[in-house]
């Protein structure tokens, strides 16, 4: 089987597979879930798209075009719109993302790469997932993708008490909790916003991107997470 490690010139293969894997048994990596994990743009994504929209419509009694403008406004400003329903209309969080996040199938939309299993198991270190979506959410993609078990915490945008990234009081509460030191921790990621944060607090980067660009901030960029055991040695 080829090594999942980069082999370091003028070594063997299974020497530097020893030497790679024991560098990253200390580190921790915080994987995002939605666009990282699995591609929730395909189906997810969407339908969050059009619950978001009626429930700022009805809630706020606003047309369509100013719930896609409030929206805009708070993704920009906030990087989430649920922090900017909550600060300008005391919107309750539990019930705007339990209202949002309902789906019917959502093991039909669940859309993740083959493979993904099987890099989470040999890539070494410990792994944590850190998304701004809801628990109920998390722990059904996780499950329906099949790798909760491959995560030693997970932390869904509850357990940082609603500060969803890019915000630095979501970051600091889960590196509290969990007793880690940033810069041995490995932030793994679709959004720049939330890499940007990370690469402040002294964390490595991993954008999974398709972009041509890389932003200064960026230690990896990734078509596809399923490289990332292959990128190590940048890290």
């Amino acid at each position: 089987m080829k090594s999942p490690f980069p082999e370091d010139t003028g070594s063997s293969p299974a020497s530097s597979r020893k030497l790679d894997g024991s560098r990253f048994e200390h580190r921790t990596w915080l994987f995002d879930l939605d666009n990282t994990l699995h591609n929730a743009s395909a189906h997810i994504f969407p339908q969050i798209h059009v619950s978001m929209m009626a429930y700022i419509c009805r809630h706020l009694n606003v047309d369509e075009a100013e719930a896609t403008r409030l929206r805009q406004t708070y993704w920009k400003r906030y990087g989430a719109t649920l922090l900017g329903m909550m600060r300008h209309h005391g919107t309750d969080p539990r019930h705007f993302l339990q209202q949002t996040h309902a789906f019917d199938d959502l093991a039909s939309m669940v859309v993740s790469e083959r493979g993904l299993k099987q890099m989470l198991r040999r890539l070494p270190g410990r792994k944590v997932i850190f998304s701004n979506a809801p628990q109920q959410y998390t722990e059904a993609v996780l499950a329906l993708t099949g790798i909760r078990r491959d995560f030693a915490a997970v932390y869904p945008v509850e357990r940082f008490r609603f500060q969803p990234k890019p915000a630095t009081a979501g970051f600091l509460h889960l590196l509290h909790k969990e007793r880690l030191d940033p810069h041995r921790c490995i932030m793994v990621e679709d959004s720049l916003p939330n890499l940007k944060t990370a690469k402040r607090l002294g964390m490595k980067t991993v954008w999974v991107s398709t972009s041509s660009r890389q932003p200064s901030y960026v230690d990896v960029k990734l078509a596809s997470v399923v490289d990332l055991p292959k990128r190590l040695g940048r890290l």
